[in-house]
Parts: structure tokens; sequence; C-alpha cells
């Protein structure tokens, strides 16, 4: 969520600024609480190892003997391989409430969060915020998260988004 909020009166620079607000944490299984559960039923949590054991890529979850699933996130719906070994479908419920300081919304897949900050979203979505674009603010967004991918990694993740733009 992205905040526009006036600075009090006497602060250095008064003005307006923007603020992003993370609603929810991503669930990678190198993550403690995630990976003890894991451990817990029976699975491990480690990257990809190349021909020499080098590892490459993010965190993942595996059966203790067997390299499967090979899933990078602690969290998904109907795997039932990693749900063997602990991997969950509960989501993760957080509340906010939301003020007229608050400007819009973004839902993204990791593919937008993997290497964008939420203050990179931010500054990419308000200029599109300021113009009601709410299309243009997602078509933008995902490009510039493809983008950031091909600089990173050879793999592209998903990239999905939805932006709310709050009125």
């Amino acid at each position: 969520m992205a905040r526009l909020l006036e600075d009090k009166p006497g602060e250095k620079n008064p003005g307006r600024h923007w603020m992003s607000i993370a609603l929810s944490r991503d669930h990678k299984p190198d993550e403690p609480d995630e990976s003890q559960r894991i451990q817990l039923n029976g699975g491990r949590v480690e990257s990809y190892q190349d021909e020499e054991g080098n590892p490459l890529g993010p965190a993942r979850v595996w059966l203790k003997n067997e390299n499967i699933p090979g899933l990078a996130m602690s969290r998904s719906l109907g795997d039932l391989v990693a749900a063997s070994v602990g991997v969950i479908f509960e989501p993760e419920i957080l509340e906010y409430g939301i003020t007229s300081e608050d400007k819009f919304i973004v839902l993204g897949s990791d593919g937008i969060f993997e290497f964008l900050a939420n203050e990179d979203v931010v500054r990419i979505v308000v200029p599109y915020w300021k113009q009601g674009d709410v299309k243009g603010a997602c078509v933008n967004l995902a490009k510039a998260a493809r983008e950031t991918w091909i600089h990173e990694e050879e793999v592209i993740d998903d990239i999905t988004c939805i932006i709310i733009f709050l009125n």
C-alpha cells in the first residue's frame, strides 16, 4: 500500500512524501519459522546445487532424501508432495485500517517483489496514479520487474500484478 503523507509543520523540508507499507511478508523456506516447520515435518531446506555441490538460486523445499519437489516457497495450494513435508496453504492474515492518505494497493506475485523493493514499486506507480491510469501502472510495473529479472538472472519468474487506486 502507498500512503501520501503531509510533513508536520516545523519539520525540515516540509511538504508531501510517499511511504510504502508492506501488507504481507514473503513465505520463503529459509525464513526461520518457515524452515523450522518444514524440518519438523521431515523436509529439508537448501538451494539447488550444481554438479560440484555449489548452491544455485534460492532456498527450496525438498523431501529429506529426494530432490523433489524443489519448491522455492513455504506456502502453496495443491502441492501434495510439498505438503507432506510442511508446506502449508494457510495464509497469514494481517489487518490494516485504510485512511484518506492511502492512495493505492499493489497485489503482486514474487515476480514483482523478488527484485523490486516496495519503494521502487511506489516510485513506478505514482506517476500513473497521478494520471488515473491504472492500466499503465500495471503494464509499466510488470515491465520494470521483467527488465530487472533479465539483468539479475537467466530465468524470469511469473510476473503478475493487480493495482487498486483508492479514491
